[in-house]
């Protein structure tokens, strides 16, 4: 008898993606939707609560390729508390449109992709989860047909991506070319068992870190996020960049700190300055941005630069740190898209200029503006300065042998971005409390400030007691590194 309980969590959300047309049929109602999707998304996050409140005890599917573990959890947590903000906010912001049941459906479906990608064991599992969350999210981004921003951002994002995933499938295919297997743990094993350096090794380097870049947005391989990011409907953003870019991170760290670790002085030096680069480009680039979005797309490319940084570092302290900060950036940057989507309901636009008075005309989206972009800067006592501390700090921790000293400049070059970040930040703030604009009260939906709520409350309460959640990623940490 095969025992399933590593994928209740997914089996269940496939079950409601799958009854949600059928739903519609009988009901033709938009709310009915996202509330099934909302009871899909809190049944499949409860059976992940069990799991972790029942022990934590890593349970794997039969065949191996499948496993529940503390790591598996607390990314499925993540990639559901997403999924949930975003559904509740669709509620409103995609009612009346055409094909709602498809929308729901392809969110819950992405969201079963990423959930695959935490527990798989094998390159070939992986790669599946990751092409499910993908085809979903293409047809997601082009989700208003008749906007020809988001046909064009569907179009870039679906030819991209099909390069990037054959770009990695080369590079899975000559993984298993050398070991004779995709499995995580026999490639490492074979590749640690190899005496020199064979090229093809180098080759599927190169093609897995292009390949998964590509996934994450991280420098040279950014240039599609920005365009993505501003034609796609805005809660469709939010859930790329606090869902779908951390199923990239996942992948990463699987294939790199399982898979290629024995090698790991092969690649730091090259991940290592990739790292620098894509923070330090994101956000200088994001500085002369005057669309809010864009701001926002670059500011998530140097997110991602600075959570690159745990490959280089490759300790239990640093992965820990790393899934620190994905936590508090699936809140921080997910709520700030969150924001944007819902004053996009009232006709408010997405330049900085809309933003003049906002602090007037919406107190509450104004002030929780703020902290988010406060939190994103790493500015105490939010969660963005928390789980920055912990990722920069396992830098300098690693620092202190001989052999690593070199890896400090990471964190001076994470303190100094953070910093810099801190400018168009500010910026932003400055058009909503001190620039003068319109005056008139706003009316915003009910089941999206709710949503932006979330997020706001979440951003609070870990930054000002991040202790269990630095537990919980501890306790993944370990789960990850047997």
């Amino acid at each position: 008898m095969v025992d399933f309980s590593p994928i209740y969590a997914e089996i269940v959300l496939v079950a409601f993606a799958v009854a949600i047309p059928a739903v519609y049929y009988l009901t033709k109602s938009d709310r009915v939707l996202s509330a099934v999707s909302l009871v899909g998304i809190a049944a499949s996050i409860a059976l992940v609560l069990l799991f972790w409140f029942d022990g934590s005890q890593p349970v794997t599917l039969e065949g191996g390729l499948l496993r529940m573990d503390a790591f598996s959890a607390i990314f499925k947590l993540v990639f559901l508390s997403v999924a949930f903000y975003v559904v509740l906010a669709s509620s409103r912001y995609v009612q009346g449109e055409r094909h709602v049941a498809e929308y729901y459906t392809l969110i819950l479906m992405a969201t079963v992709g990423m959930m695959i990608v935490a527990s798989s064991l094998d390159l070939i599992t992986l790669f599946i989860g990751i092409e499910l969350a993908s085809l979903s999210s293409y047809a997601l981004v082009g989700f208003r047909k008749k906007d020809k921003k988001g046909a064009e951002a569907a179009t870039k994002y679906f030819i991209i991506g099909a390069i990037s995933s054959a770009i990695a499938l080369y590079g899975i295919s000559l993984l298993y070319g050398i070991a004779g297997s995709t499995l995580f743990t026999d490639i490492g094993a074979a590749v640690g068992g190899m005496n020199g350096m064979d090229p093809v090794i180098y080759l599927a380097l190169g093609l897995l870190i292009a390949g998964f870049g590509f996934k994450v947005a991280i420098v040279p391989f950014h240039m599609w996020a920005p365009d993505v990011y501003e034609g796609a409907p805005t809660t469709v953003t939010s859930l790329l960049a606090a869902s779908s870019k951390k199923m990239g991170f996942v992948a990463l760290f699987k294939v790199f700190l399982i898979g290629l670790i024995a090698i790991r002085v092969e690649w730091q030096f090259v991940i290592a300055i990739v790292a620098v680069a894509t923070m330090t480009l994101g956000n200088v680039v994001a500085i002369s941005q005057t669309n809010i979005k864009r701001m926002l797309a670059y500011s998530s490319i140097a997110q991602a630069g600075y959570i690159l940084i745990v490959l280089p570092i490759g300790t239990e302290y640093a992965l820990a740190g790393g899934i620190f900060h994905i936590i508090t950036h699936a809140f921080m940057k997910g709520g700030a898209f969150m924001i944007v989507a819902t004053l996009s309901t009232v006709a408010i636009g997405e330049t900085l200029s809309d933003y003049k008075g906002l602090g007037k005309r919406s107190p509450l989206m104004a002030f929780s503006m703020m902290l988010l972009l406060f939190s994103l800067a790493g500015l105490p006592p939010l969660a963005g300065f928390a789980s920055k501390f912990v990722l920069f700090s396992s830098a300098v921790d690693v620092s202190v042998a001989p052999v690593g000293n070199w890896v400090v400049w990471l964190a001076v070059a994470g303190v100094l971005n953070s910093a810099l970040s801190l400018y168009y930040y500010v910026r932003v703030i400055k058009y909503m409390y001190v620039e003068k604009g319109p005056t008139e009260k706003l009316k915003l939906p009910r089941s999206m400030v709710l949503a932006v709520l979330i997020t706001v409350i979440a951003t609070i309460v870990i930054g000002l007691y991040p202790g269990p959640v630095i537990d919980a990623c501890q306790q993944a940490a370990r789960a990850f590194f047997p």
